[in-house]
């Protein structure tokens, strides 16, 4: 075999591990997805050609394998033990004095994770090198699922070995999620493709998991996150914490959100924290898990016969209930796709009254069987518009009527064309020109994410359209206080306070503008990249499709549509009658400085903990513009640590390793300085 093949084939498998680490765990990618999947095709080639280059361990082996038979099943070192659940402070404040009561000590301190909705696995390392996974199954007793786990990009084929030796043997326990807009697009193209949608991304997550055929689980956007051990040999361990710092240096994801160190005090103002932190997040959580820091104590506790004494799950409000169907309407997109909605006996999911919820399109409700006046299962998931999981068949009493789609448009009456989606149909009105695409196109275009025009609520914009005071974007900037004063219900103040809200919003950056546009596929982080990637408006509708796809974090997809929209004619006139109302792009992406004089010049910075004189967000784009590296995570190579109030588990891992650590108001003067 030729040494500089089998060379290049180690390199790859080398550097496929690295790029992956990078990108899971640091955050910080070096490369684009396009340049790691040309990498990786490369690399399949080789091993393709001369299969003994092909180890266990090769990135390789993330894209699937022979389909098997049947799951083996997996007996756990130690059992995966389900945890007891709160529900208010008084459950956490009862489970610390039992703590209290047993441990024979005031003080306790704890760690408190967010407690993911997904699926709970076993990943086991003989000699650093994944030999089995397994779910959690019964607690005792799970099924195999090997070649499924080696499909997840984030779960380490071969473990790091920076800063310790891999142990003999290691059992690490994680939760598989998939991410809330992964969940999205996988369950848009099973719609397209005619196939049963996922009820929730925990759902998703379970059969991609399950699937005999480990290539289909390759092409499912899953992601873990690890929470702690069960056989560890050669590892000592003192502290929760520090055994999620030392599974990190292996290479591992650990979530980011964990605190530690808390009083009981500091426990129930986390819980709030995450709370208020759910909707944001990218993935499903529907609680917090609180455990005893001190290993020692732990094991001292010990467990019950289903739960450990010193772990307690503390849950959110529930967030699906049941309710009736009392009527299904039609909207019409800014597409012009035609979506049924439910309009439900209003019902309180979460904390939130709902009632409304989608029902996604003709194809879904006839597979679902749903109809006017069933019972329903609604789940609120941080959807703008709530969804119906599953109808009960079974408490029908004969009143219920079957839905049919309208021939015509509701709203302009137009021919509705059926269009053919894979396996799957669109019902889509095909007048560019009916009112209520307008409607919903302007609603996007001065929508807080895009132009942020205040007073421009759903009525007014529904008024202005009607009165054909609106028939583009263009129009939005060229309306006039003496015309709106005479609008039923617009008084001449209210009519000069929108169009001043008008005239600031002229101001927008290129991430808000791209958004506004309201191109498929193109959403606010997409917005975002472009900015980040070109300078102005000019260069992104001057860029090819492989120039958008070079874009780490804009796929295939979103290049095609992105491109599409700015090489259409109408939508160029449209963009040109828009830059002459005197609307002015900025870029207001972060730029290094010209000279390395600032303190923060090519330095890599962690933020943590909250800020006084400003927001994270703003502390971030001042030391960007400094030209310095923000990242999410601390690591050895990490620079700096700005370290706000109620500093969580970052400030303890930058201790550990050394990182120089500034207050805030250190920050503040090198920030002025640079």
């Amino acid at each position: 075999m030729d040494k500089d093949i089998i060379k290049e084939a180690l390199d790859l498998q080398r550097e496929l591990t690295e790029h992956s680490y990078r990108y899971h765990v640091l955050d910080d990618p070096v490369i684009s997805d396009a340049e790691y999947d040309r990498m990786l095709r490369r690399l399949l080639e080789i091993e393709e050609r001369f299969p003994k280059l092909s180890t266990p361990d090769s990135p390789t082996k993330r894209v699937g394998g022979p389909p098997l038979d049947a799951f083996e099943k997996a007996v756990h070192s130690i059992p995966m033990l389900s945890l007891d659940n709160a529900f208010n402070d008084e459950d956490v404040l009862e489970f610390h004095q039992r703590i209290v009561k047993l441990a024979g000590r005031d003080q306790v301190l704890y760690i408190a994770e967010p407690k993911l909705d997904g699926v709970a696995v076993e990943l086991r390392y003989e000699n650093g090198t994944l030999v089995r996974a397994a779910t959690r199954g019964d607690g005792v007793t799970g099924e195999v699922i090997t070649e499924n786990a080696r499909t997840i990009r984030s779960v380490p084929l071969k473990l790091k070995e920076d800063r310790l030796k891999a142990p003999a043997l290691l059992e690490v326990r994680g939760e598989v999620i998939i991410r809330k807009s992964d969940f999205e697009k996988l369950n848009q193209t099973r719609l397209e493709k005619g196939e049963s949608l996922f009820a929730n991304p925990r759902n998703a997550a379970a059969g991609s998991l399950r699937q005999l055929d480990s290539k289909i689980t390759a092409r499912r956007p899953l992601d873990i996150f690890v929470y702690g051990t069960g056989l560890a040999q050669g590892l000592e361990f003192q502290s929760q914490s520090g055994m999620l710092e030392i599974l990190q240096g292996f290479g591992f994801p650990v979530n980011p959100h964990i605190r530690t160190g808390l009083t009981l005090a500091g426990v129930l103002q986390a819980y709030k924290d995450l709370e208020t932190l759910r909707e944001s997040l990218a993935y499903e959580i529907d609680g917090m898990v609180i455990k005893v820091d001190d290993l020692g104590l732990q094991q001292l506790l010990g467990e019950k016969i289903k739960s450990p004494r010193w772990a307690l799950a503390y849950k959110f409000s529930a967030r699906e209930e049941t309710t009736t169907i009392k009527e299904i309407i039609v909207q019409v997109g800014r597409t012009g796709v035609l979506t049924p909605v439910a309009l439900l006996e209003p019902v309180n999911v979460g904390g939130v009254m709902v009632s409304r919820a989608t029902l996604h399109n003709e194809d879904e409700i006839r597979r679902k069987d749903i109809r006017i006046g069933d019972k329903a299962l609604v789940v609120r998931a941080g959807d703008v518009i709530p969804k119906i999981v599953r109808i009960f068949p079974d408490r029908r009493n004969g009143t219920e009527k079957p839905f049919a789609m309208p021939e015509q448009c509701p709203v302009c009456l137009s021919k509705i064309e059926r269009l053919k989606l894979d396996r799957s149909y669109m019902n889509k009105c095909v007048n560019a020109s009916c009112q209520a695409q307008l409607k919903e196109r302007i609603r996007h275009f001065v929508s807080k994410k895009a132009f942020d025009i205040e007073g421009l609520g759903r009525k007014i914009v529904d008024q202005l359209v009607d009165e054909g005071m609106i028939r583009s974007f263009a129009d939005v900037f060229k309306l006039e206080a003496e015309k709106l004063a005479e609008l039923e219900r617009m008084a001449e103040k209210s009519a000069g306070n929108l169009t001043q809200a008008i005239e600031a919003s002229k101001k927008i950056s290129l991430a808000r503008f791209i958004y506004s546009l309201g191109i498929q596929h193109a959403g606010e982080n997409a917005g975002k990249l472009l900015s980040q990637r070109f300078s102005s408006l000019e260069e992104i509708m001057a860029a090819s499709v492989a120039d958008l796809e070079g874009i780490h974090g804009i796929g295939p997809e979103t290049a095609s549509a992105v491109h599409g929209f700015f090489a259409n004619a109408e939508n160029q006139t449209m963009i040109r009658q828009l830059l002459e109302t005197g609307i002015e792009i900025q870029n207001d992406r972060p730029r290094a400085p010209e000279t390395p004089e600032s303190p923060f010049f090519q330095k890599r910075v962690v933020l943590t903990g909250t800020l006084a004189a400003m927001a994270r967000s703003e502390a971030q784009a001042l030391l960007e513009a400094a030209g310095a590296a923000v990242t999410s995570s601390v690591s050895a190579k990490t620079d700096f640590l700005i370290a706000g109030a109620d500093a969580g588990s970052k400030l303890d891992k930058a201790k550990k390793a050394g990182v120089r650590i500034m207050d805030e108001a250190e920050f503040l003067a090198l920030i002025r300085q640079a």
